[in-house]
Parts: structure tokens; sequence; C-alpha cells
């Protein structure tokens, strides 16, 4: 009986151990099939993180390619229209071509008519050379005409002018350009200082006007004239009692006086 339990036990345990063993054997399968899956896994995932990222790239590469195609639409649209001005401009130019042959071909068959077509040449040049000539001299004199011209508005001008001041010294009227301003003022004398003389166009015994703000607020009798200055007395009951001179007034020639009528 012992040697039955004995055998059976012996079974059990070789059962015992073969099932271990195949256990083992599939334990080891399966983790060696984790361990490839976790390889296989890690390998995929790189993978989709690369294909994400060029999938992440695809928008700007696709904006870049918009953007390069548009440029070269531009382009396109910008030769297509410069080609079409120089087909209008071939176009034209075969035109004139064809109309200057044909204007051509008129003459020469004009030139037949009248002779030797190398004699008309030389007789044209000729006559271009004579023009051409004669223009020369027109211009040449037309350039004197104008130097004179010009030279004889010149001293016209300088007439005028020096009539028009003379007008002004012998009629006792500074000239009316002038434009000076108070130098000094001697209240007590009861003149003034004017920084302007007769190189400015101030006349003695000429009257003049003290302005401010665009008013006349004084009158002036010119009594003595140097090139620079002047010296000038104010005119009595012409500046009111409120109203008192300063440096810098202004100072311009008086309106001239109408002359009286000869009725």
């Amino acid at each position: 009986m012992a040697n039955v339990f004995g055998i059976l036990t012996a079974i059990i345990l070789a059962l015992a151990a073969f099932v271990a063993f195949k256990n083992k054997a599939e334990y080891t399968t399966r983790i060696e099939q984790t361990q490839t899956q976790k390889s296989l896994l890690v390998d995929n995932q790189g993978k989709l993180k690369a294909k994400e990222e060029v999938l992440a790239a695809l928008p700007a590469e696709i904006a870049g390619v918009d953007a390069e195609v548009d440029k070269l639409s531009t382009a396109e649209a910008t030769q297509k229209k410069a080609n079409d001005g120089f087909t209008a401009q071939v176009t034209e130019k075969t035109t004139k071509i064809a109309a200057n042959k044909e204007k051509l071909d008129d003459i020469r068959a004009k030139t037949e008519k009248s002779g030797n077509i190398n004699e008309l040449a030389a007789k044209l040049r000729a006559t271009s050379a004579e023009l051409v000539d004669l223009a020369a001299s027109i211009d040449g004199a037309s350039g004197k005409l104008a130097n004179l011209t010009a030279q004889n508005s010149a001293t016209d001008t300088q007439v005028n002018a020096t009539k028009d001041k003379f007008e002004n010294f012998t009629s006792g009227q500074s000239l009316p350009a002038l434009n000076t301003q108070i130098r000094s003022i001697y209240p007590s004398w009861g003149f003034v200082t004017l920084a302007a003389g007769n190189n400015a166009g101030v006349v003695a015994n000429s009257t003049l006007s003290v302005v401010r703000n665009g008013e006349s607020i004084a009158k002036l009798l010119v009594t003595a004239v140097e090139s620079s200055s002047a010296s000038a007395s104010i005119v009595p009951d012409s500046l009111n009692s409120d109203v008192t001179l300063m440096v810098g007034d202004h100072v311009i020639p008086a309106p001239k006086a109408a002359k009286p009528s000869s009725n």
C-alpha cells in the first residue's frame, strides 16, 4: 500500500513538475511576446511622432507653396502683359515698316521720272547744308537781337529808375520804395534819427510817415541826410498827445499831396 502511495505521489510530483515546466515555458514565451510588443509599440510611437511632426509642418509648407504659386501667378500675369505690349509694338512697327516701304516705293517711282537719284541726292544734301548754314545765321542774328533787346530793356529800366529818383529828389519826395525805421529819438529837441539815408532814397525836406500797426501816427520832415542815416523833425500837431514815438517804428514816404487844380 505504501508503494502505491509512493508511486501516486511520484506521478503527481512528475505531473506537477511537467505542468510547472509547461507554465514556465508559456510564461517565458508570453514575456518574450510582451517585450516584442513593447518594442513594436515604442517603434510605432516613434514613427507616429515623426508622422505627426511631418503633419504639423505640412500647413507651413502648404502656405509656402501657395505663396510661391501666387508669386509665380503674378509673375506670369506681368510677363503676359509685357508680352502683349511687345506684340502690340511689333504689330505697330510692322505696320510702320510697311507704310514706309510703300512711301519709299512711291518716292522711287517719282524720282525715276525726275532724273538720276544720285544727282538729286547730291543737290538735296547741298540744299540741306545751305539751310543749316542759313538757320545758324538766323540763330546768331536772333541771339544778337535778343541780347540787344535785353540790353535796351535794362537801359530803359535804369533810365526810368534814375528818372524817377531824379524826379523825387527835385520834387522833394523820398523814394516810394523807402522803408526804414527810427534809430533814436530826442523828444526834448523834437527830432529823430533814421536808420537809412540817401543811399536808401531819403530826400532832404521830404515828408515821411511814422507807421505803427498799419496806421500813420506821426509825420516827419527830413532836415539832414547822410549816406546811411538821416535826421528828421517831428511835424507839430501830427503826433497825438496819447501817442509816444518808439525806437523801431517803421518810417515810409508820406503820400504825395495832390496838385491844386489850375481852375
